[in-house]
């Protein structure tokens, strides 16, 4: 799930990013509302957090340019700032969900995963291809009846080909859904995880899902 933090605080941005970052998100971070408002309108994200004391736009005000754009991604606002008509301010000018700082990071991440869900709701809450299973929520795999441990980037990346299964995608595509703008992975890393989850996923069962399309990408089937 891709996600836009725009937060001017350093330190809760680099926390934010490490941590989420750790639960399988892939997220991009702009430390003004103006920069924000630009990446929320250039690029696709699930979910955005938005602060509200922001240098240049505040979250409000990026907030209501994006709703009157037609950009109806969920956006959490998280703010220092604590009181019921702050709260309503948000939510009348669009946002869909409102955190106060200091917040539960755990609350943070159900909240963000409950949004994203949102966001997604003519896709289906199970990711299947046959009998292979992928919850999205409890981020749990499973073959059947047999469930298969995943790292964080494993499930991200067999989710987005999950996301797109029957479909041939490139490296390039799985980059640019999986990890973050900041990073620069090289495409050989997507071969090393497609490898990975073709060894938890397909050779125990004598299954060929993940299919290599010469000099194109990847597709997966099933199989």
């Amino acid at each position: 799930m891709r996600v836009l933090v725009v937060e001017d605080d350093p330190r809760l941005a680099d926390l934010l990013t490490r941590g989420l970052t750790a639960e399988g998100f892939a997220v991009d971070v702009e430390r003004t509302g103006t920069d924000g408002l630009w990446r929320a309108r250039e690029h696709p994200y699930d979910v955005i957090v938005l602060d509200i004391m922001l240098p240049g736009l505040n979250g409000y005000r990026v907030c209501k340019e994006l709703r009157d754009a037609g950009i109806w991604t969920p956006i959490l606002m998280l703010t220092a700032k604590d009181g019921e008509f702050d709260e309503a301010e948000g939510l009348d000018t669009g946002a869909d969900d409102y955190l106060t700082k200091p917040f539960s990071y755990v609350v943070l991440v159900a909240r963000l995963r409950a949004l994203g869900r949102r966001s997604r709701n003519a896709q289906p809450v199970l990711l299947r291809a046959g009998d292979l299973v992928l919850d999205p929520v409890s981020r749990e795999c499973h073959r059947g009846t047999t469930r298969i441990d995943l790292k964080a980037k494993e499930f991200s990346v067999l989710s987005f080909l999950l996301r797109h299964a029957g479909e041939v995608v490139t490296k390039s595509e799985i980059i640019d859904g999986v990890w973050d703008s900041a990073q620069d992975p090289d495409p050989n890393l997507v071969e090393v995880y497609v490898s990975a989850l073709r060894r938890k996923i397909d050779a125990p069962f004598d299954r060929r899902s993940i299919t290599t399309v010469r000099g194109v990408g990847y597709r997966l089937v099933d199989r």
